[in-house]
Formats: C-alpha cells, sequence, structure tokens
C-alpha cells in the first residue's frame, strides 16, 4: 500500500538580551503541533548567535519529536498494540 503524505514544519528564531528562544510549529494538514526551545549565554561567554540557534532549535525540535511520538504512542494503545513504553524503544511497529 503506498501512502504520500507532505508535514509542512516551520521554525521561528528570536533573540533578546542573550537568550535566544525557538517555535517549531508542524502542521499535518489535521493537526497543528508546536514545540518550544531556549538557550541562554553565560555572559562570560563569547557572543556568538550561531550556537544559540542551534540550541534553542534543537530543544523545539526535541519537544515537537516529543509530542509526536506521545501521540504515536495513544494511537498505537488505540488498535491494541503494544506501546513503546511496554517494549522499549523500537525503530519500527511491531509485527
Amino acid at each position: 500500500m503506498s501512502h504520500t503524505l507532505e508535514w509542512k514544519t516551520r521554525l521561528h528564531l528570536f533573540e533578546e538580551d542573550g537568550t535566544t528562544k525557538a517555535r517549531a510549529t508542524l502542521d499535518t494538514g489535521t493537526t497543528t503541533l508546536a514545540g518550544h526551545g531556549a538557550a541562554h549565554r553565560n555572559p562570560a561567554d563569547p557572543d556568538v548567535p550561531e550556537i544559540g540557534d542551534e540550541l534553542a532549535a534543537g530543544r523545539a525540535l526535541r519537544h515537537l519529536g516529543r509530542q509526536l511520538l506521545d501521540i504515536a504512542d495513544r494511537d498505537i494503545e488505540g488498535v491494541d498494540a503494544p506501546s513503546s513504553a511496554e517494549t522499549g524503544p523500537v525503530l519500527g511497529w511491531s509485527l
């Protein structure tokens, strides 16, 4: 069975007073999720905005990823398949 979808992801970064914040949004066409992340620069560290961007964006995307995995676990439970909490981390569905 062939299945093709396009999900749209946007990543917004903004910096203020040594703190970089990120918001990652995912639009599946039926659901929109948002992940948030932040990075705080130590005043003693050099000002390298790219590092703050990378940390904040990575944390926002990780937050978004956790939400997707939680939704998938609930959906798996809805079809009476073992959840990842019961079987441990796996790369695919149980057969």
